[in-house]
């Protein structure tokens, strides 16, 4: 009985000492317990794998199981919980797969939370039909009850992979069923219908939301606030503001971000620097993306000296400067027309080891050509190693706009080769421009071209 109490003391203090991330101090009361003659037990070793795996890394997590071995102490569920949950945390997402089968050898029944972290994986793997099948294993094979952790991983992962309607069908069989939901099952629900475009269905989710009791949060509110102002309702955006902020959920900087990004793409750039003046009001700490849509205002007005003022800040404030703050510097020294120092910005983002600069590269070519500059605009195209669709159809256009439009049929079947996508507009635009030329030769060769893109992509 006295071991017992004792075993229990220590796992206690273990897990004191594990929160504080006092993993060292955790480590030498087992120690010291072993001495006195009381033994760990597996709440012990979960404690530490859980530990171990959360502060340090996955393999450091899975070491203690050769521990356990030795001790004599078989693994359980919870073990592979932690192991499981930290791979998937790290995206690790085989991993987690290889650790679940590792699971089944040693005969350990998976529980619920298995499954949970096992769906997540195969739903972030690309492989939302094991993901469904798994889901259905639960109850059917495993004799299971799914917990409402699974439907909204479920909902997000159907949604995130393009399976809206599936989510959708789930959804409407378990209200059917009287299944009661949560408020983010509700939010993913709503946000994945909008960016589908399936408007309908994510007022009626919004509908059966207010419906059901629960109050809808921050994140309920931005979802219809930013869609609100993509489908350019300015007005109904900046009222539904109001109204978030009226019942307190205006307490970071996001929705004020969220307003005066919109306000500023409108061209109401006064209006976007009162929701800025409203922040610092109520003294609302500004992030990263505060500082880029200040940035962008700068930019835009033309005040590039500001703008670089702002950017230099940002770094003296130790705010970590992202991709979109260095682009919208490049585009505004090119908008300035000081290309010298935009390529100069350029060369230094290319130091900073981002996956991609190409729309600062892209804002380049296309300034130089609208500042008049369309062969410049054309020799930094050619030394471009990376292209998308937006590159060609920049230069495609700009070339018309300067009537060359030979060169802009050579733009475009480089583009149309690569399997890339230029508006039909554009396309007749060049075709246009070959035939007034006296070109038509080089018209039908393109015509053709564009005919055969069309039947193989």
């Amino acid at each position: 009985m006295v071991c017992k109490l004792s075993t229990r003391l220590m796992n206690i203090c273990i897990s004191s000492y594990c929160k504080l991330q006092q993993l060292g101090k955790a480590e030498s009361i087992i120690i010291d317990a072993i001495r006195l003659g009381t033994l760990p037990d597996v709440v012990t070793y979960n404690t530490l794998v859980s530990a171990y795996c959360r502060f340090v890394d996955l393999d450091s997590g899975y070491s203690i199981l050769n521990r356990m071995k030795e001790a004599k102490i078989p693994p359980n569920v919870i073990t592979y919980n932690s192991l499981l949950s930290s791979a998937s945390k790290h995206l690790l997402h085989s991993k987690c797969i290889e650790l679940f089968n590792e699971m089944l050898k040693l005969q350990i029944t998976p529980d619920v939370w298995t499954y949970n972290i096992l769906i997540h994986c195969f739903f972030r793997l690309g492989n939302p039909e094991e993901a469904n099948k798994t889901f259905h294993d639960i109850t059917n094979i495993h004799n299971l009850s799914p917990c409402v952790t699974t439907y909204n991983t479920m909902f997000n992962g159907l949604c995130k992979n393009g399976y809206t309607h599936h989510a959708l069908t789930l959804y409407k069989n378990l209200k059917k069923n009287g299944f009661i939901f949560e408020l983010i099952t509700y939010n993913i629900l709503i946000d994945a219908l909008y960016k589908s475009g399936r408007l309908r269905a994510a007022r009626m989710v919004f509908k059966e939301l207010q419906e059901s009791g629960l109050s809808p949060n921050a994140n309920t509110y931005t979802t219809l606030m930013k869609y609100l102002f993509n489908s350019k309702q300015l007005k109904q955006g900046i009222e539904l503001f109001h109204e978030m902020n009226t019942k307190g959920y205006t307490f970071d900087a996001f929705p004020y971000c969220t307003v005066a990004s919109a306000l500023s793409k409108t061209g109401n750039l006064q209006e976007a620097r009162t929701f800025f003046n409203i922040m610092d009001q109520k003294g609302i700490t500004r992030d990263i993306v505060s500082y880029n849509i200040f940035l962008n205002i700068y930019c835009i007005e033309g005040r590039i000296e500001e703008a670089r003022d702002l950017f230099h800040k940002i770094q003296e404030l130790g705010l970590k400067c992202d991709q979109y703050t260095h682009t919208t510097l490049v585009d505004g020294y090119c908008r300035a027309r000081r290309f010298d120092e935009a390529l100069n910005h350029l060369r230094y983002m290319d130091t900073l080891g981002f996956d991609s600069n190409l729309i600062a590269y892209n804002c380049m070519v296309d300034r130089l050509c609208k500042a008049g500059d369309v062969n410049g605009g054309l020799e930094f195209y050619k030394r471009m190693k990376v292209k998308d669709c937006y590159t060609y159809t920049s230069m495609v256009h700009n070339l018309c706009n300067g009537g060359q439009y030979l060169m802009a049929s050579k733009v475009l079947l480089a583009c149309l080769n690569r399997g890339m996508k230029v508006l039909r507009v554009t396309q007749r635009v060049v075709v246009k421009g070959l035939q007034n030329s006296g070109l038509y030769s080089d018209a039908r060769k393109v015509q053709s071209k564009i005919r055969l893109a069309r039947f193989l992509h």
